[in-house]
């Protein structure tokens, strides 16, 4: 087992996400933006920048965490981009040495029915994504996220069943904001721990994330984990008691929101709070190690 983390929610530039994994004592980042670009949307100069700081300070990314048909991204649109994306990041993530790629299952076609989501096309779709990643060495893992699997638990395990070989990341926190449409309207939020105990066989990578939900604003509110709805040690104690050897990586939200803009804060802020999840989470696992 090993922890890792999106170091862009520390900070913005590669310095910086370097600089506070090594203060935790890791040697892994999960890649998504430096300078607040996708990896693989870096020109090749700064590419090379990137990758050279990186061996020097003899960090690894052990993940992509991606756009590949993420929660901006229709699958009723042309699927030209996504496969372009697939195209520029397999040869990085070949460079970096990265073996796990975060995908996701496009957009919920919010003027449609949960069962009417062209879950046909999706999963031809994912089908040739993981053809493409798995043939360059490269695992690609599904998060619960806003698409078509975040929808519910029995949602992923259609993408289980009609992708064959399809692994997942698991992230603790969104069920507690997500909308279970397995349920009649007006939906109610998920469970973490009903979503998680009926898709653990296929998981290969935990994110961490944790909140509560306000029901009255309709908005997340981020926590230090275990200090919110996602189940967050009973996930990781279920986990290591059943012998997972994964990563496990903090996503925290707490000072930045990957996909809303308007959450920002102090570039001081972002960075300890950051470092101190990530110290709080190191805290949680031992305890749970002790408990074994």
């Amino acid at each position: 087992m090993y922890l890792t983390g999106f170091a862009d929610e520390a900070a913005d530039g590669i310095d910086d996400q370097i600089k506070a994994t090594l203060e935790l004592g890791w040697s892994n980042i999960e890649a998504r933006n430096i300078d607040k670009k996708n990896i693989h949307d870096l020109s090749d100069a700064e590419f090379d920048v990137v990758y050279g700081k990186l061996q020097d300070a003899g960090v690894s990314i052990n993940c992509f965490g991606s756009a590949v048909a993420n929660w901006a991204k229709q699958v009723t649109d042309p699927n030209d981009a996504t496969l372009a994306e697939i195209d520029r990041a397999i040869p990085r993530m070949q460079r970096l040495g990265a073996k796990l790629i975060r995908i996701m299952s496009y957009a919920v076609l919010e003027d449609r029915n949960p069962d009417d989501q062209l879950a046909d096309e999706r999963f031809k779709r994912l089908r040739e994504i993981q053809a493409r990643f798995t043939d360059a060495g490269i695992t690609p893992v599904h998060e619960n996220c806003m698409n078509y699997g975040g929808m519910g638990w029995p949602y992923t395990l259609k993408l289980i069943e009609n992708v064959p070989g399809l692994k997942l990341v698991f992230d603790t926190g969104n069920p507690v904001f997500l909308n279970d449409r397995t349920k009649p309207k007006p939906y109610p939020r998920q469970s973490s721990w009903e979503f998680y105990s009926h898709v653990k066989e296929h998981i290969a990578y935990i994110h961490i994330k944790d909140c509560t939900w306000d029901a009255e604003a309709k908005e997340a509110n981020y926590t230090y984990p275990g200090e919110g709805s996602g189940d967050v040690k009973r996930i990781v104690k279920d986990l290591l008691d059943g012998g997972y050897d994964g990563g496990i990586s903090i996503e925290p939200h707490l000072a930045v929101v990957f996909h809303d803009a308007s959450v920002g804060s102090s570039d001081e802020k972002r960075y300890s709070s950051y470092v101190e999840y990530g110290k709080r989470m190191e805290a949680m696992i031992s305890a749970v190690v002790s408990d074994q």
